[in-house]
């Protein structure tokens, strides 16, 4: 006889569990998500021979670029420890993307800067960096597999949930990319030192808020993000711009 589900009451859960912060909980459930190659074997069933994986980062950074990657594996590729870039600690970012590039069969990389995102908002700006990178591909891809977005192509795609956390083409294009914008923050960094960019690579923490105060935006700050705007701006911000509220607890994308 199959035993009754066991009920779990709000006194049966530990206080630090119930304590944990939103960003704490998503990111215990996406560890707990496989990476693997099934997306990309669905697509090949269908007949398509060239998948592409297609991710961003930077979408949530208040300065900066917003930068797209697209990568072409070849079929039953394995890759031990690859995953959402978020996930993952600089030193296996970093030598994971080296054996992406050594395994590709194709890599595009794109940037969309500031400017552009505060004319054409940083939803359009991020699917703008993706189908540029798409483009770029050689071979062009015949399916793409996105992160949660369907881009202006004509080739098939597939948008998945928590696509950097389940598609290995996926969680390539995502390592690639944030490897590739954390590089260009350091490098800004050296222009700009007291913001702090090589730590936070521009995204909404304490000690980039403080800066921001202190010494103002930079001209590659995105003047359309609210804790950006709502500092003293050497420029007028235009009427057009739509402000965009940033969560100041988002420290990576």
């Amino acid at each position: 006889m199959p035993r009754a589900p066991k009920l779990i009451l709000k006194s049966d859960i530990p206080e630090e569990e119930e304590t944990l912060s939103a960003a704490t909980r998503k990111m215990r459930m996406l560890r707990s998500l496989v990476c693997g190659n099934r997306h990309e074997k669905a697509a090949r069933a269908q007949g398509f021979t060239v998948i592409a994986g297609v991710d961003e980062v930077g979408r949530g950074s208040l300065f900066g670029c917003v930068v797209a990657a697209a990568v072409i594996l070849p079929e039953n590729t394995r890759i031990r420890g690859l995953r959402d870039s978020k996930q993952l600690l600089r030193e296996d970012r970093e030598r994971l993307a080296k054996v992406v590039e050594q395994k590709a069969i194709a890599i595009a990389i794109e940037e969309i800067d500031a400017a552009t995102i505060d004319r054409i908002n940083i939803y359009q700006a991020s699917k703008l960096a993706m189908t540029q990178a798409v483009l770029k591909l050689a071979p062009a891809p015949d399916h793409l597999l996105i992160d949660a977005l369907l881009l202006n192509h004509p080739c098939a795609q597939t948008s998945i949930i928590y696509g950097d956390s389940l598609s290995i083409s996926i969680a390539a294009a995502s390592v690639v990319a944030k490897v590739y914008r954390d590089q260009r923050m350091r490098e800004l960094h050296e222009q700009f030192p007291e913001y702090g960019l090589a730590s936070h690579k521009g995204y909404s923490t304490r000690a980039h808020l403080a800066a921001l105060e202190k010494y103002g935006p930079t001209p590659l700050h995105r003047k359309s993000f609210r804790p950006v705007a709502q500092t003293s701006l050497p420029w007028e911000t235009p009427p057009q711009v739509e402000v965009i509220d940033v969560p100041t607890d988002i420290l990576s994308a």
